[in-house]
């Protein structure tokens, strides 16, 4: 089959270059066309539902809809984790699916469940709403608001009705949720006192006004001519058109509400509040859809930023608060960068060797056909372009040359040896057997690279997200570079090196050779040095392994950070925004610190369910700061803000957290148990026995504490007498203090609430709670303390739960230069020796508990890959004594790698774990092809099994072996030397390993491998 293929390829040379020609305009205008992000999606497919019930205490959040909704959504097909939060006036039930699950689907039988309990639910909640299916990094921009002229009501009507329905325009956003709104309501603020003179209820003012801003249809009438519409026309405008509104008549006289209320422009209770660069204003988080492209939605938000802009007077807007895009574009201009250098390098490497600019053209040929057919077979799949994706490419970039390499360097040499006969063959002959001479071990050696990668495709949860594009991209790049070098190659060499291949190889070289032949000479009978040379960097390269600090995922290098401002609960926005200006102040005059922006408490249909005490701020750094130093100046900042709890993280170091554990912390141990009481203190236990621990940072106890909450019970015998219900009671108060919305009314196509609520000295403390007049049915006037016990007790901030119980988490990060193996051992070792009560019990979560995992994974799948390479070893040299060759020296590769990690920082990441497997799979290769020439050598061409053959083999393979490892090292040389720059967090430790496993890979199979063979290699039949 492969002479079939190269034959057709060296007959049909022109129609293979015109197919590769057209294959690389395709391949091209794909790249430029494909979706961009700085990452893979690595988040499981999640729904949230959401059900906001007004009013209504943690405790009955909990039991009258949270519960409910969980026992009727638990069980859809694919269901992994059910996590629920229960907090005032709120519901966020998260369902997180297997990752196979189609999220589509899933959300239909969501929503089919859920029509079965919406009956249930109490009638004062609202419906349950999905939230719109988000990316792993669902946050496409921060955009922040502020006006020295405007008042908050006037710039949330902008943006709710100019600037949002705008951007959900833009193709990929999936949401825009907006804090610090203060929604404009037409507000009847009803004076209690007034109210009972004026001998009317709290239900007729609100009948009243409910009535005078209702809206119906009028129908129409038909005249003998023609059909005329009805339109019965709502005269409310104004406040004043409302307070004009009778409400009934009494004693013949009509009261208004005007005599009993005043009404005025205002806005409900926040929920929620932002400070945009030190002042009060609002923040718009767009959060982009499940595989949207980053940069295109960036780039249309932009664009509709810049169209709105000249109506948005008075108004200021911030889009460069948090930009990912930014990011992305950072990372993959390094990684560009990067790539573009080490093509360069390898062309350098090639005119060194070869001095022949037709050898060099015809090897670097490969780099952009493989590269433009991995991208054709990758936009097939339908991945995208990312971080990962590119990385896998520019690891393969020195491998996919290799192929390239050994063709073009066979055939040139077979080609001058041709020459030197008195009767050569014609050059598509030598072509031809040359190209089949190395075929056969080239076919093996990219199947066992290929294979190498396959544990990667099986890694499973965030591991497996990030690691699977890599692979894909890697064994995508290496099968077009093979597929290259059996059709195009030849065919190039066949039209260009015929001629110009007779000339000498540079004198260098040969003088290389020369000396390269000598030191073989001296070493290759010492196999005794040679087995313990192997032996001894075996156990080196294990016993270095387990010496190295361990680590998931490294910290990325973004210039946006967020930080967690945590209060006590029951902290109110006022309270949060004194201490956030502060922040704010502070934080803005470190130096590199561009802008800064922050939400406080939640906002409606926003993922992030949190009380008003917990505060997110967001600081951008100018891209030209020192990264480093403003860091520390943020933390240092950060910390002289004793009381509270906070933390400094990246955006995506966040998201990863979040998404292993659902906690924004590096290790989680979360606690479950049935009552919140016990689990609390349970939680304060842990975190004491956790407190001495070397190595622990940010550890806290999650806040789920009580907090103070005014409780209204009724009296039923005060009720009695006084012929009221405690149904009219809670309707009163629910009104006066809450607020109740009536009605809408309509205002320059914009709609805006009635609401009916006390006037605010009625509400203002507990005592004038408890003076609220609640009118009789008999008119008198009643007050809420007398019908009703007023008080304050202690009661529940938050509740959360998850597979059915409640729990609580405590949590904790590392300091920098600690060991997560370590750390997280030693949690694990202090909660085990814990006595914990009956019905309660820990887990451990996070980023150790993962790695662990992936670790295991990765250890045996390549335990099995290891024995496919070994038989793929077996089929190609059909000797056991080569097999075992092959395996001894694979270990011996990770010695270099190990090195280079110690010397990197000692850190072993899943990026270094990754760069381990390629480096094995990189020297089977170059062993394989240095001993299939040995066997060649020997039966090919009858060179007799001794130390001749071996010097021989061994000379003729070093120049490629050279030019291979050489192409592999310069190509991941720009990755190391530039260090951890934004795209080059994963992959800097990946190619650091592979670099230091090249070198000693490559001083094995040029020193050691010879005398291995010498002394075992001789095993076949006679």
């Amino acid at each position: 089959m492969l002479a079939a293929l190269i034959g057709s390829s060296l007959r049909q040379r022109a129609l293979v270059m015109a197919i590769a020609a057209v294959l690389t305009v395709i391949g091209v205008r794909s790249a430029m066309n494909a979706k961009f992000d700085v990452f893979p999606e690595f988040a499981p497919p999640i729904v949230e539902v959401q059900t906001e019930a007004p009013g209504l205490a943690t405790e009955d959040v909990e039991a009258l809809v949270t519960v409910p909704i969980e026992t009727a959504v638990n069980g859809v097909p694919g269901l992994t984790t059910l996590r629920s939060k229960s907090v005032l006036g709120l519901s966020s039930v998260v369902l997180v699916m297997d990752r196979a699950a189609d999220p589509v689907r899933t959300r239909q039988m969501v929503q089919e469940r859920l029509a079965t309990v919406i009956p249930r639910l109490p009638a004062a909640v609202r419906p349950p709403v999905m939230l719109a299916p988000l990316s792993a990094t669902s946050r496409a921009m921060k955009i922040g608001i502020w006006s020295d002229t405007l008042d908050q009501m006037t710039m949330t009507e902008m943006a709710r009705w100019t600037i949002r329905p705008r951007l959900m325009a833009v193709p990929g956003v999936a949401n825009v949720a907006m804090w610090g709104a203060r929604d404009r309501q037409l507000q009847v603020q009803v004076d209690p006192v007034r109210l009972a003179a004026a001998g009317v209820t709290v239900a007729d003012v609100q009948r009243a006004a409910g009535d005078a801003v209702v809206i119906a249809g009028g129908g129409f009438v038909d005249s003998p001519n023609q059909r005329l519409a009805v339109r019965q026309v709502v005269g409310v405008k104004t406040g004043s058109d409302l307070a004009s509104a009778v409400i009934r008549t009494v004693g013949g006289a009509p009261v208004r509400i005007g005599d009993v209320a005043k009404v005025t422009e205002g806005f409900a209770q926040p929920i929620g509040d932002a400070i945009i660069n030190g002042r009060p204003g609002l923040l718009l988080i767009v959060e982009k859809q499940l595989g949207a492209n980053t940069l295109d939605v960036t780039r249309g938000i932009d664009k509709a930023l810049a169209e709105l802009r000249p109506g948005l007077k008075g108004m200021n807007v911030d889009s460069t608060i948090f930009r990912p895009a930014t990011f992305i574009e950072r990372a993959l201009a390094n990684l560009g960068e990067a790539m573009g250098i080490g093509v360069l390098l390898v062309a350098a490497v090639l005119i060194l060797f070869t001095r022949n600019w037709r050898t060099a053209l015809i090897s670097m040929t490969a780099i952009p056909l493989s590269l433009v057919g991995a991208v054709l077979a990758l936009t097939a799949f339908g991945v995208g372009m990312n971080t990962m994706v590119i990385a896998g490419l520019v690891i393969a970039l020195g491998e996919i040359v290799d192929d390239a390499i050994i063709d073009v360097e066979n055939i040139g040499r077979r080609l001058r040896l041709e020459a030197a006969r008195e009767q050569p063959r014609s050059p598509f002959a030598v072509v031809l057997a040359a190209s089949l001479e190395v075929r056969s071990a080239v076919v093996f050696a990219s199947a066992i690279v290929m294979l190498v990668f396959l544990p990667v495709f099986f890694l499973g949860g965030v591991s497996g997200s990030f690691f699977r594009p890599l692979a894909m991209a890697y064994i995508a790049a290496i099968a077009a570079s093979l597929l290259v070098a059996l059709t195009v190659t030849p065919a190039m060499c066949l039209m260009l090196l015929p001629g110009a291949a007779e000339r000498a190889e540079p004198r260098w070289v040969i003088g290389l050779r020369t000396r390269y032949g000598r030191v073989l000479e001296r070493l290759a009978p010492r196999s005794g040095i040679a087995v313990a040379v192997v032996a001894g960097g075996i156990l080196l390269s294990f016993a270095g392994m387990g010496l190295l600090r361990q680590q998931f995922l490294p910290d990325f290098r973004e210039t946006d950070f967020l930080m967690h401002f945590v209060e006590k609960p029951g902290t109110s926005i006022e309270a949060m925004d004194r201490i956030t200006m502060r922040a704010s102040k502070e934080l803005t005059a470190i130096p590199g610190v561009r802008n800064f922006g922050s939400h406080i408490g939640r906002a409606e249909q926003g993922d992030e369910v949190y009380g008003p005490n917990f505060t997110e701020l967001w600081i951008s750094l100018d891209e030209t700061a020192d990264h480093d130093a403003a860091v520390k100046r943020i933390e240092t900042a950060i910390a002289g803000y004793p009381g509270l709890q906070r933390d400094v993280l990246t955006y995506l170091r966040e998201r990863i957290k979040e998404v292993l554990t659902g906690a924004g912390a590096t290790v989680v141990v979360r606690l479950y148990g049935p009552d919140l009481a016990e689990l609390r203190s349970l939680a304060e236990k842990v975190r004491g026995a956790l407190d001495g621990i070397e190595g622990v940072k940010d550890l806290k106890v999650e806040q789920q504490s009580l907090i103070p909450q005014i409780q209204i019970a009724p009296r039923p015998d005060v009720l009695a007498l006084a012929g009221v219900t405690a149904g009219d009671v809670r309707r009163t108060a629910a009104t006066l203090i809450g607020g109740t919305r009536v009605g809408e009314i309509y205002r320059d196509q914009k709609s805006f609430d009635v609401a009916v609520w006390a006037v605010p000295e009625a509400r203002s403390d507990l005592g004038a709670l408890r003076r609220l007049v609640v009118p009789g049915q008999t008119g008198s006037a009643l007050r809420l303390g007398d019908l009703a016990r007023v008080g304050v007790a202690p009661a529940a901030g938050e509740i959360k739960r998850e597979a059915g119980s409640r729990r609580i988490d405590v949590t904790l990060n590392i300091k920098d230069g600690a060991d997560l193996a370590s750390v997280a051992q030693a949690v694990e070792r202090k909660v085990k020796t814990m006595t914990m009560p009956a019905g309660y019990y820990p887990q451990f979560l996070g980023e150790w508990k993962t790695l662990q995992e992936s670790k295991a994974q990765l250890g045996w799948l390549s335990l099995v890959c290891l024995v496919g390479i070994l038989f793929l070893v077996w089929l190609e040299f059909r000797s056991g004594r080569i097999v075992a060759l092959v395996a001894l020296s694979l270990p011996f590769a990770l010695v270099g790698g190990v090195a280079a990690a110690a010397l990197g920082g000692g850190v072993l990441s899943m990026g270094a774990l990754v760069g381990f497997v390629t480096v094995l799979g990189i020297s089977a290769r170059n062993g394989i092809m240095l001993l299939s020439h040995f066997r060649h050598l020997e039966r090919g061409e009858d060179q007799p099994f001794g130390l001749a053959l071996v010097q021989r083999g061994a000379a003729e393979r070093l120049v490629p072996i050279l030019m291979t490892a050489g192409t592999a090292a310069l190509a991941l040389l720009p990755l190391v030397v530039r260090g951890n720059v934004p795209g080059h967090e994963i992959e800097y430790p990946m190619a650091l390993v592979i670099l230091g496993g090249l070198v000693s890979s490559t001083v094995l199979n040029l020193i050691w491998m010879p005398a291995l063979y010498l002394r075992f290699g001789k095993g076949r039949a006679a």
